[in-house]
Parts: C-alpha cells; sequence; structure tokens
C-alpha cells in the first residue's frame, strides 16, 4: 500500500485519547502521514463520545466540518457513538463506522500492522505476543526474565485467575511513546454497572481488563521512552480485576529502574467509592509511586438517590471516614469529585446530602454536571424530571462549596518546600504537580527542561485557581 496521508480527531474521554494515539503510533509505523487538519487528506478518523447530547452535537457538527473541508477523504468514526448511535450516524456524511469489537479493523487497514492487530485468544497466545513485541523493543523488560513470574504470582497471592476471555475482549490497542508529556495507560474497558443516567455501556460494552502482562510491558515502554507520569486509565477503574494488587506489582516490578524520590509517577484516574476499604488503603499506604491524588465518581451524597441512579453498592458516608485513614499516610493529598445535581426526583433533602458530604470531604476540584438525560437510558424516561432552573441553581450552590475548597488547597500547598510538575505539551511554563493542582512557572522561562521531566519547584503564591511556582 502506497503511504497515505491521514487526520485524527479525538472527542470525549482519556481513553479515546488513548486510542487515538495508539492508531497513531501504528499509521505512523507504517509509514503514513499525518497532517493538521482534514484538509488533503486521504483518511479522516473521528474517535467520538456519546455521554452527552453536547458530545453527540459536537461529533455532527466536526464530521460536517471535515467533510466541508475534504470533501473526498474517506471519513470513518469509531469511539462510543459509533457503537451506540449507528443509525443516528449513517444519516450524516460518513463512510465508516467502527464500533466495540471492531477496532482491529482500524489496524487492519494496514497491511504491514495485521499480525500485531491480530486478537489474542488465550493466555498462552498472549504470553508469546506479548514476548515477541518486547523483544522489538530495544531493552525491555525482557531482560528480567522474572516479569512474567512476577504478573503471574501476583494474581495467584490475590486469589485471582486471569479470566480466558480477556484477552479477546480487551480491543487490541497498546503505546510505546505518546505525544503528550504525561503518558495515559489503558488497563480496563467497558462497564457492567448499568447506571441509570449513563450511555456508556451501550458505547463500550461489558467489563473488561488488560491482563497483567500487557500492563506492565506497556509500563516498561513508556518508562523507558521517558516519560515520568504515566495516568492508569479506563472506562471504569471500579471493573479492573484487581486494581490494588497491580498497583503494589507495578512498584515491585520496576522498582529497579526508579527512584521514587524523584519519578516517574503512577496517576490513578477516575476511582468508584465501592474500591475504597483496607485493601485500597494498604496498597496505597506501601506505594510511594503512586501520585497523592484521587479522583472519585460519587455522583451524589444522597443514599436513597444513589439507589436510583442504579449506585447503589457504595454508602457516601464511608467516604470521609476512608480519607481520614488515608490522611495519616498522605498527610496532603489532591482529591477531585464527580457529582450530578438535580437527578430525576432529587428533593431539597438529597441535595442537602450532597451539599453535606462536599463540605466534610477535602476536595481540592469538582466536576459538577447538571443531569442532562440521554436518549436510551433509564433516567431519561423518569417522570420526575426537575426543571432546568433547578438544576442550573443547584450545580451554581455546588460549585461555589467546591470554589471555596480549592481555593484553601492552594494555600495549604504553600507551606511545602517542593512540588515536582509535570509540564503540559508544548507549554514549558505550566504544567500539574503530585497533587494534579495546576502550576505556572514565574520568572525565567523553563524551555531548558524536556517535556516528560518532573520538574522541582517551590509554590510561592496562588492566583485563582492557579498555584504559582518557582524552579529549584
Amino acid at each position: 500500500m502506497l503511504p497515505r496521508r491521514f487526520f485524527i480527531a479525538t472527542l470525549g474521554c482519556k481513553v479515546n485519547q488513548y486510542e487515538s494515539e495508539s492508531v497513531r503510533e501504528a499509521w505512523l509505523r507504517a509509514g503514513h502521514q499525518e497532517l493538521g487538519s482534514p484538509m488533503g487528506a486521504d483518511l479522516a478518523l473521528v474517535n467520538s463520545c456519546a455521554v452527552t447530547a453536547r458530545a453527540v452535537g459536537d461529533l455532527r457538527a466536526l464530521i460536517r466540518r471535515i467533510r466541508r473541508q475534504a470533501p473526498e477523504c474517506e471519513l470513518v468514526v469509531t469511539g462510543c457513538a459509533a457503537q451506540a448511535l449507528p443509525e443516528e450516524l449513517r444519516l450524516l456524511p460518513v463512510d465508516e463506522l467502527v464500533g466495540r469489537g471492531e477496532e482491529a479493523r482500524l489496524l487492519e487497514r494496514l497491511p504491514s500492522l495485521r499480525e500485531e492487530a491480530a486478537v489474542v485468544s488465550s493466555a498462552g497466545d498472549l504470553r508469546a505476543a506479548v514476548r515477541d513485541l518486547l523483544d522489538a523493543v530495544p531493552g525491555a523488560v525482557s531482560s528480567r526474565t522474572d516479569l512474567w513470574a512476577e504478573a503471574d504470582g501476583a494474581a495467584e497471592e490475590a486469589g485471582i485467575s486471569r479470566p480466558d476471555s480477556a484477552p479477546g475482549s480487551f480491543p487490541p490497542f497498546s503505546l510505546s511513546g505518546h505525544a503528550r508529556s504525561r503518558a495515559l495507560l489503558k488497563i480496563q474497558d467497558g462497564c457492567s454497572r448499568h447506571c441509570a443516567y449513563c450511555i456508556v455501556p451501550q458505547g463500550r460494552g461489558p467489563a473488561s481488563s488488560r491482563p497483567w502482562p500487557a500492563v506492565l510491558a506497556e509500563a516498561d515502554r513508556l518508562i523507558r521512552a521517558g516519560f515520568r507520569e504515566i495516568v492508569l486509565n479506563g472506562v471504569n477503574l471500579g471493573d479492573y480485576e484487581d486494581l490494588w494488587t497491580l498497583t503494589l506489582r507495578l512498584g515491585k516490578s520496576f522498582a529497579d529502574l526508579l527512584d521514587f524520590g524523584e519519578g516517574p509517577r503512577f496517576r490513578l484516574s477516575s476511582l468508584d467509592p465501592g474500591q475504597l476499604g483496607p485493601k485500597a488503603l494498604e496498597a496505597l499506604s506501601v506505594s510511594p509511586w503512586i501520585a497523592p491524588h484521587l479522583h472519585l465518581s460519587l455522583q451524589s451524597g444522597s443514599p436513597r438517590l444513589l439507589r436510583r441512579m442504579g449506585r447503589g453498592h457504595y454508602d457516601p458516608a464511608a467516604v470521609p471516614g476512608f480519607l481520614e485513614e488515608l490522611r495519616k499516610v498522605w498527610p496532603l493529598f489532591g482529591l477531585g469529585a464527580d457529582f450530578i445535581v438535580g437527578f430525576p426526583g432529587e428533593s431539597e433533602a438529597d441535595f442537602a446530602a450532597t451539599l453535606e458530604l462536599a463540605q466534610v470531604l477535602p476536595l481540592s476540584y469538582a466536576h459538577v454536571f447538571p443531569f442532562s438525560g440521554r436518549p436510551g437510558t433509564p433516567a431519561a424516561r423518569f417522570r420526575d424530571q426537575l426543571p432546568p432552573e433547578l438544576k442550573k441553581e443547584r450545580a451554581m450552590c455546588l460549585r461555589r462549596l467546591v470554589a471555596v475548597k480549592k481555593a484553601a488547597f492552594l494555600r495549604a500547598q504553600l507551606a511545602l518546600p517542593v512540588v515536582r510538575v509535570a509540564l503540559e505539551e508544548g507549554r514549558p511554563d505550566r504544567g500539574v504537580n503530585e497533587f494534579y493542582s495546576l502550576c505556572r512557572f514565574t520568572g525565567q522561562s523553563r524551555k531548558d527542561q524536556a517535556g516528560k521531566v518532573l520538574i522541582p519547584a517551590r509554590p510561592v503564591r496562588a492566583r485563582g485557581e492557579i498555584l504559582l511556582v518557582e524552579g529549584v
């Protein structure tokens, strides 16, 4: 096949960002050329999101814009919307949809990658496939002959057998690098929770966990490529077969490569509150390679409303107690949360419970979403919908509370002698520290620093939502 010119656009979450980066890496490795816009492209790939009505509206607008700019290109849509809303997308000027379970087709377009993209059908095939991949990467973890024994031993210690179906069900994406300064490492896909408001299970299918050897192998590739912050992400990490054992094994497997006092560091993406128990506390207590930052998918402080959402598997009242215990290990840590306000039937008492929970939590930020019904979900059909004005009012009230707590958290960091900042790609003066606070360097430019390193810096001042720092 002759080299082709391609353009990739990504909407939505970090999982989509990871998968787009994997496709980009594969196509570039095959000799194809990436363009910064659709104009002149032979193929345009849109990785879509369907979580909100706004995301679908953005997708429609993007498809039409690409078609105007590149009327002759092949336009392919993948991601959640391609799976959840195929009939709707077929009414748009799209050439092909690539849904859940068909992701390998994105690589089969490139004959040289057919073998790499093949779905692994058994644990034995997985072992051989990953070993072949490691052998092809100079200096990869294949030099440590006990990698496979450690991965299998960790599962045995935890009483977990790796499901035979996991290799076949997990999408065949992987990375050896990343275009951003902070690398993403996808360890989980899909969701089996079926919350009343969420369309993600329709777009991503049931939960699947990435096999242990593949996670460890990719972490090794990223570390050796120079990345000093790696974010473990997935559609729902709460469905990962044993996140806390994996957390421990990451440190054990790479202790010979890393100085955890200087980085690299692993960061956990959004967690289900149901994961916060004794095993989580034990793992975090002995894992200095994990950034002191948690993001919790709380959604509400009302147990009654959580049950109606289909999230009755955790008690929000237990979260503050866990965090108090965690503070003995992490005296200071970043804490983010997701909240939905104005869910159908949310009473004043329900909303008051959410406010009370937010008040007692040591939040450093939060994402507050006024409820918006997604067609095809049970909550969109509930009769006791709240008026838009009330949802907007409650969202503003909760955001004001969070803003106060965020400002207090930034001020608390001024007492620290040093933080370590992972720079944003293309921004030598800006990045995030270990607590996931946005930092900006004052004074001398940081252009002399490589983008992937963790830069030690001294907090000097809080300004708005930004922590101003200076190099040390």
